[in-house]
This record gives C-alpha cells, structure tokens and sequence, in this order.
C-alpha cells in the first residue's frame, strides 16, 4: 500500500506551501506574500503574475492540466468551475498559461447559488478572489485556488469572507488588550481550530438500495436491531479489517493535501467512527475541513463504503457531530489559553477567559443559531450529544480561582498535579488542569475551548464567526474599562469580578444531560432555543445585526439573507424527506405487506381446508395485527400529505411561517407514518422487507 512510502515525502505533496514557495518564487516574491499571511498586510497584486506563473509550472509537474476557484457558497459544500490552462496561440497551437489575472480574480454564477434574496436571476455576476492565506492544493488534476465569494455589489455569498473579518476583528481587540498589559510586541492573534470529525460506514451495496439514504442522507424508517450500542463495545474497538484499509488510505490522500490527520478510532455508535487533524488557523482548518469531508466521501467509494455524515443517520443510537476546539494565539506561537503554573496570577489569561464567559452568556443565541440545522435538530437535548440550553464548563479550578476573585466562597479542592496508581511499575501521570466534560456544549479542556454542538456535515466556519465576534465584542468591553482605570491593576481585579459576577450563570460543571441541570437551567433563566425554527430570528435582532455591523463582519443585507437561506434549507430539507417517506411507502413498504397478507390470507384458508384449528387461529391473529398495522400506515401516508399541502399553501415569502408548519405539523405526521411501518417491519419476515435494515446497515461492514 502506498502508507508505506514516508510520511515525510507525502505529507504536503500536492500542496503550494511554505516550502514549496520558497523554492519556486523570488526572495523578494516570497518574503512579500509571507508578510501578507504572516502579518495580515495588504497584498501586494504587483506579485501575482510571479506566483501564477510558479504554481502553474508546479501544478503541472504535478499533472494538472486545470485550475479553478475553490470557494464555499452557502450551500456549505465547496464549489469548483475548472478551466483549462491550455490558450490557443495559432490554428494548430495551443500553450499551457496561467495569468496574474487569473489568480487574482474569478467569476461564479452568483444567481445559482443560495443568496438568501441578495440576487435576483437576472443579477447574475459574482466575484471570487484570491485568499493567499490558504495555501492553493492539486486535486484530481485540478490547481485549486481558496478563494472568497461575492456579489457583484461586493456582499458576501460565502462562508469564508465573514470568518476572515471575524479574525481581523480578535485580532485587532486581542493586540489592543495585550498593548494594555504591557505586551508591545505582538502584532496579530489568531484563532485556531481543531475539528474532530465524526462520520458513518456503511456497505455500498445497502446505501444504493435505499431512498431515504440516496436522498435525505439518513433513514426515514428503520427499527432498532436487538443489538445497538448499549455494550459499549464499538468505543475504541479494534478496527474492522476494511474499515483499517478505508482509514489508511485516507490519512494518505489527507497527508497528500497537508492535512494533518492524526487521530483514528471507532466511536460509540456501531459503523461510527472519528478521525481527528492537529490545530491549524482557524481560515485554513476551515478549508480543509471541507476537503477532508469530501475526500472522505471518495476514498470510501473505493472501498466500496459509503461515508454518512448525516447529524442523525441511525434513530436508537448516536448521531454525529464535529468538536470545534478553539483558542487564540500570537504571531509567536504563544496560546493565550495556557493558564501557567500559578494560575491566580495569570490575569492575562483571566481576562481572556472572562471574555469568553461574558460573550457566551451574553450570545448564546448566536452559537446555537451558528449550529441550527434540520438534521442537527434531531440530535441535539439527547443524551448524546450537548443540550439545547449552552453552559459553559471550567472545571472546579478555574472556576474556584474566579470565585476567589470575585470574593465569593468555594468547595475547589486543591489541584493535585499527578496520579498515583498505586501499582509500582506504573509511573504516576501528571494530570491536566481540569477533567473533560462531555455534556457540556462549551467546556474548557486546559488550554482551549471546545464547542461540541456542530453537526457532522456542518462548516465550522459558521460557529468560530461567531465565536470570534462575540469575544472580540468582549474583550472591546474589557480594553474600554481599564483604558479609563485610575489603576491598572485595580481595574484588571474589578473587570474580573464585575464579569464572573454578572455572567456565572452560565457557568455548569455538572451533568448536562441530567434532568436537575434542566431545572437549574430554568432556575438562572438560561434561554434554551429548541430547534432550528426557534432559534433563526435570533441572527436578525436589532442588537446582533447593531454588533455585527459595529465590527464590519456582516452587513444587514448579509445577515438577513444568511438567516433566509437557513429557513428555506431547512423548508427543503424537511419536505425533501416527507415526499421520500411517501415515495418509500407507497412504492416499497405498503406492496410488501399487501404481499405478505397475501401470504398469510392463504395460509388461513389452507389452515382452515386442513383442518388445522391451532395453527388456523395463529394465522388469523398474524393477519388481524398486520392489517391494523397496514391500514395505519396508509392513514398516517394521508395524513402526511394533507399536512405536506398545509405547508405549500403558505404564502410565497413567509418562510418563517413555512417553517414552523414543516417543524410542528409535517414534522408530526413523518413522525406518525415511521412509528406505523417500523411497526410492520418487525411483524413481517426479513424476505418480505423491501429495503435493506439496520442490521445490514450498522453490522454489514466486514
């Protein structure tokens, strides 16, 4: 296989990284376009026809023969409209070329893809244009250029632009606190991310056999196999012998990309499984968490897999989600996260902290509204994933270290910096800071934050935009306070307090999942936004677009078609699967129990010709049940599509309304309609079921 060539000549081989600059461009090329990723400077397009000219000759000693503007509409899947190098020079003439021009600056449909109403069809034009911080990358014989997407009035159509503006504006409030505290020479802070990906396998051959899959991305219907993951066997199980082949060949054509895939394992769920990249800045991570969810999706191919990432694919187990740990950094590589020995002390890393705890409790409206989708809506509150109502965790030191500061009384135990065993020939292990809650939306696990609420699918760009402005809000609320302090110090312990005092509410090390935190949650008035119908007017209150715009990260405009385009995914998505459900039983699960009765009508007249009384009853009470069940199934199909019409006679434009008769009255009637055919699918044999079930699907991998 090719894992066994070195990493070291993998890793990054299809990548225009540092290296690979360094060697094809001028000193003078090189040291400009560093500064302008390093520093955040302006870019100079003097350098473009210097770069173009380089990473057109490398993509093609790599075997490109295209290139194209990769970019993330808000779709959240990238897009890529390839063009070759090739130009006609005469009649029988062509040569390979590739301008500054066509570095700088592309143009995509801006019509076609979702706007949210900020183009109309007939306003076609749209922008793409070079984002030099992410390193360009060969796919598939294509040179792919990470870009930003936007109107031609210059609003942004993507995921991407509103991240990159969200981390000039924590950097310039991070710079401007640290100037505070005496720190003169750090010049930029950036966030970064570290994304752990959770994702399904399941065999080709059972995917392509069912609708709901093909179309929704998940099961619509299934009942539950004798066996889930109640064992707790899957967890970090010894690795499927397929399963190892698919992992080891997409760490390869990860590494290829500079990906750093690092962490494999089987999750809680049967068929589940995570993989995990080092921290990497938070614009850079994003794109390639894009890639690696795709590249996911081919290699599986190969394998004759299919990778799910559907937030809740299995009803009965697991659904999966994306861990976004986030924390800030200097242009030094220093963590701002890092509390240090004397953690008390540290008030440089307090007030960061005390900035993350004001933003999250002030905006958790907007870190659910960053995760809200149809599909996550399934997951979420269950005890599986984060609740619905987002605390915040420290762990009993830091948490004890703020009570301390604020005057209040504590329980904290002295931290104990190693374990012992107790078993001589075990060293004794040298303990983190705090313990990892995994109920907890927002946990701080040492020297990072981890949000634990995304879906699978989800861009992560969505999540750290908000995370990033709402701090950055925060620590703007901090630097004006001890700008105006007669004494630093004073002020620094005063800003400390006033936050831990006005904000601990949101502050919870306990159990998430457990019915008393839902009563403490009422208790502090914590807000809890459901679903996605709930929680998508948040993004459009004068307060948050008044924020937003403050710190130039969305316009009006922007915010309003971002919060359109989710209402209208999820309208989508939600009907997309109720025609499915009808298709699948009407077409498939209805034919199959007519089929059986049939079955079953015949075996009451052969019983009742034999004169078999027993045997005769039996067979009358398979056939009373599976009639009731069958004649269920077709009122809850009726019901269906009369709250289906309910939904298409909302007025065009009132995609809130429509939303919320998908969420509460089609909702239901799907609800009704799986209930009834799960129902048959465990009265009827396996050879009568039209579709391949859960035991196939979660066990048929070997």
């Amino acid at each position: 296989m090719e894992n066994s060539r070195n990493l070291s000549a993998i890793f990054g081989s299809n990548v225009f990284n540092d290296s690979v600059m360094r060697s094809k461009l001028p000193k003078n090329v090189y040291v400009s376009l560093k500064q302008t990723i390093k520093d955040g400077t302006e870019l100079d397009s003097a350098i473009a026809e210097v770069v173009a000219s380089a990473m057109k000759d490398w993509a093609i000693e790599l075997g490109a023969t295209h290139y194209c503007h990769w970019f993330i509409p808000m779709t959240g899947s990238p897009a890529e409209k390839h063009n070759a190098f090739l130009t006609l020079i005469g009649p029988d003439e062509v040569i390979m070329e590739f301008s500054g021009k066509n570095l700088i600056k592309g143009e995509a449909d801006a019509s076609s893809f979702p706007s949210g109403g900020l183009r109309a069809t007939f306003e076609a034009r749209g922008y793409t244009a070079w984002d030099c911080t992410s390193p360009a990358f060969v796919k598939d014989g294509t040179l792919c250029i990470p870009t930003v997407y936007t109107s031609y009035n210059g609003e942004a159509l993507d995921k991407k632009a509103p991240l990159l503006r969200s981390m000039e504006v924590i950097s310039k409030q991070s710079v401007r606190l640290l100037r505070l505290l005496g720190d003169k020479n750090v010049k930029r802070v950036t966030p970064s991310i570290g994304a752990e990906q959770e994702y399904f396998l399941v065999d080709e051959k059972y995917h392509t056999q069912r609708l709901d899959l093909k179309f929704a991305g998940k099961t619509l219907f299934g009942a539950m196999p004798p066996k889930g993951q109640e064992l707790d066997d899957h967890y970090y199980g010894d690795l499927n012998e397929r399963v190892g082949r698919f992992m080891a060949d997409l760490d390869i054509e990860l590494w290829k990309l500079g990906i750093t895939s690092k962490t494999k394992h089987n999750e809680v769920a049967p068929a589940q499984h995570e993989l995990a990249p080092i921290y990497e800045i938070a614009s850079v991570a994003c794109d390639r968490n894009h890639l690696t969810m795709e590249v996911m999706k081919k290699v599986a191919k190969k394998h004759g897999l299919r990778c799910m990432l559907n937030e809740k694919p299995f009803d009965g187990v697991n659904g999966s989600g994306k861990h976004n740990n986030w924390s800030l950094s200097t242009d030094s590589g220093e963590n701002l996260f890092k509390p240090g020995k004397n953690l008390a002390d540290n008030k440089r890393f307090l007030l960061f902290c005390a900035a993350v705890i004001r933003a999250v409790d002030l905006h958790s409206d907007l870190l659910r509204y960053s995760v809200a989708s149809a599909g996550n809506d399934c997951r979420l509150g269950g005890h599986e994933a984060p609740p619905t109502v987002i605390s915040i965790f420290l762990g009993d030191e830091l948490t004890g270290t703020f009570e301390q500061l604020s005057g209040g009384t504590t329980n904290q135990h002295a931290h104990q910096a190693y374990l012992d065993m107790g078993i001589k020939t075990v060293p004794s292990l040298k303990l983190d800071s705090t313990d990892r809650n995994r109920t907890s939306p927002f946990a701080f696990t040492g020297d990072k934050f981890e949000f634990r609420m995304l879906g699978a699918p989800q861009s992560v760009a969505s999540c750290n935009i908000m995370i990033n402005t709402t701090v950055a809000e925060s620590l703007d609320f901090i630097c004006e306070r001890l700008e105006k302090a007669e004494n630093l110090e004073t002020g620094i312990n005063e800003v400390l307090k006033e936050i831990y005092v006005n904000h601990k509410r949101i502050i919870f090390n306990g159990d998430g999942y457990s019915e008393e935190w839902r009563k403490e949650a009422k208790r502090r008035k914590l807000p809890e936004f459901k679903d996605t119908v709930e929680v998508a007017p948040c993004l459009i209150k004068p307060e948050n677009v008044a924020m937003f715009t403050k710190y130039e990260v969305y316009t009006p405009v922007e915010l309003n078609s971002r919060y359109e385009i989710l209402l209208r995914v999820y309208n989508k998505t939600k009907n997309i699967e109720a025609k499915t459900m009808l298709d699948m039983t009407e077409k498939q699960f209805l034919p199959a129990g007519m089929e059986y009765a049939e079955f079953l009508a015949k075996s009451v007249k052969d019983a009742k010709a034999a004169g078999l009384d027993k045997l005769l009853m039996l067979e009358k009470e398979k056939a009373e049940a599976l009639a009731d069940v069958l004649c269920d199934i077709d009122e809850k199909t009726k019901e269906l599509r009369v709250a289906l019409q309910e939904a298409y006679d909302v007025k065009y434009g009132m995609t809130l309304k429509r939303a919320t008769v998908y969420r509460d009255k089609v909702g239901a009637a799907m609800a009704g309609l799986r209930k009834a055919v799960d129902t048959m699918e465990t009265i009827i044999p396996r050879k009568y079921y039209p579709v391949p079930t859960y035991v196939e699907l979660l066990f048929g991998v070997n």
